[in-house]
């Protein structure tokens, strides 16, 4: 299956405007790449399912620095540790993330929803697609270290 552009791009604009307007953190995409495996690119991640014009999932993976810095600058103060507010956010900002990139898509008369997301942790966690189709994976760059855009879609008949 190719990917729909439209919807590839929403979602890579999407994080990057919801990172620097919560985060106040600027990102930097880096080279899609079809990915081969479900070892997430982080340490923190989550997934939420996708319906509608088209059935997927998408998958947020943020490395432990990375999502700490985040959520130091949404919270204002110090995080040291991933814990459950971490994880917490880590969700919140998938729902967000995935809710401005519905809206941008919907913009194209392309009609999506979403699902509740899904939060796994820890070193070489695996991450669980509802498909087994193609997944494009975009890393982004921070100052504070690197996270992750997984997208995987089938389209409907």
């Amino acid at each position: 299956m190719a990917f729909d552009v439209r919807i590839v791009n929403s979602f890579l604009a999407a994080a990057m405007h919801v990172i620097k307007t919560m985060a106040r953190m600027e990102s930097e995409p880096g080279k899609p790449f079809l990915k081969k495996d479900d070892l997430a690119l982080g340490d923190v991640s989550a997934v939420i399912d996708i319906s509608g014009a088209a059935e997927g999932s998408m998958a947020l993976s943020f490395e432990e620095e990375c999502i700490k810095a985040i959520v130091s600058n949404l919270f204002g103060e110090p995080v040291k540790e991933i814990n459950n507010d971490v994880r917490d956010a880590v969700g919140e900002l998938t729902n967000v993330i995935c809710g401005d990139a519905r809206r941008r898509i919907a913009e194209k008369d392309i009609v999506l929803q979403a699902g509740i997301p899904t939060i796994v942790a820890g070193k070489d966690h695996i991450i669980s697609h509802p498909y087994d189709g193609p997944r494009l994976a975009i890393r982004f760059t921070t100052s504070s270290g690197r996270f992750a855009v997984e997208i995987t879609f089938r389209n409907k008949a």
